[in-house]
């Protein structure tokens, strides 16, 4: 088995105004980085749009109804003060929420051991029925739902570490016995949420706030300490990772300092621990990153491991 990459030209255009962070150029930079020889092992897979009943799994129709209806026919239109859509962007999220689900069902049916998503707008801001932070819907979420309900599976962990709280994804999955998410993101910092004691209807999350310049050693640390015992009592059948890159120390928009080598040693850490407790089976999806040298080479080490992980 190998490792499955799924994006789509419509991850280029979905449009946000000239300046924004979250940037067509993102694309391009992961792009560049993977056209490398080395990457030519992947199986590189279209990401498909989802079906409407896919985001039903999270989101309520009326707040389906109201994306659609905020899409305007030309230009570029403001949810709120960091969320933009353009005519193309529901049809770029629903892809983005489409390839999480099919990398689902490639890595459950044996098809790869494991996959990578790379598609924007990113997801895990985006709660059940409000839009925030770029995010449209709650991809990994309900790419978690969409393992419980077509899979059958009753244990699937959600591991987030960009370097803002996985808000959405939390809200998404507070009622969610089946699922076990853990957020390590800075605080203070935008959203404001992701406090410790915030720890779901089940006491299945898990919030980890780090302090404005943390490093790889204390991060490490963390994870050996807290993240990884946590896991392995929860003996996931399936591993899903929010992988935002902005934690890292070049990025703009906050003050972690992890470099590209800890973003490789996170993600063999846990394909590790995929690999004790369900045959290995992760499906990673882009979040944040807004540095492009940054982003493009952790996003080129992330998959890295998990060709390796994955051979």
């Amino acid at each position: 088995m190998t490792t499955a990459f799924l994006t789509h030209p419509d991850a280029s255009r979905h449009q946000t105004p000239a300046g924004h962070p979250e940037q067509i150029a993102r694309m391009e930079a992961i792009s560049a980085a993977l056209s490398a020889a080395e990457f030519d092992a992947l199986r590189r897979f279209d990401a498909p749009r989802c079906e409407e009943r896919q985001l039903l799994l999270c989101h309520p129709q009326h707040y389906i109804d109201r994306i659609k209806a905020a899409i305007p026919p030309a230009g570029i239109y403001q949810l709120d003060a960091d969320t933009h859509v353009s005519p193309a962007s529901l049809t770029a999220a629903m892809r983005g929420v489409g390839g999480a689900c099919m990398g689902v069902d490639l890595v459950m049916e044996g098809q790869v051991h494991n996959a990578f998503v790379a598609m924007r707008p990113p997801g895990h801001h985006a709660e059940r029925s409000t839009p925030m932070g770029f995010c449209l819907f709650g991809t990994v979420a309900i790419a978690a739902r969409h393992a419980m309900e077509r899979h059958g599976l009753s244990r699937v962990a959600v591991v987030d570490f960009d370097v803002h709280h996985g808000n959405g994804t939390q809200d998404l999955l507070w009622d969610e016995g089946r699922a076990f998410f853990v957020s390590s993101h800075q605080m203070p910092l935008w959203p404001g949420t992701g406090k410790s004691d915030e720890r779901g209807a089940h006491g299945q999350i898990m919030n980890i706030p780090l302090p404005p310049g943390t490093a790889g050693t204390k991060f490490r640390q963390v994870y050996e300490d807290l993240v990884f015992p946590q896991l392995e009592r929860f003996a996931p059948e399936l591993l899903l990772i929010s992988a935002g890159f902005d934690a890292h120390r070049d990025d703009p928009l906050a003050q972690l300092e992890l470099a590209t080598e800890d973003f490789a040693w996170v993600t063999g850490a846990l394909c590790d621990i995929a690999a004790r407790h369900c045959e290995g089976r992760v499906v990673s999806c882009l979040e944040g990153g807004y540095d492009l040298d940054a982003l493009a080479a952790s996003v080129a080490a992330h998959i890295r491991v998990l060709m390796e992980k994955g051979a």
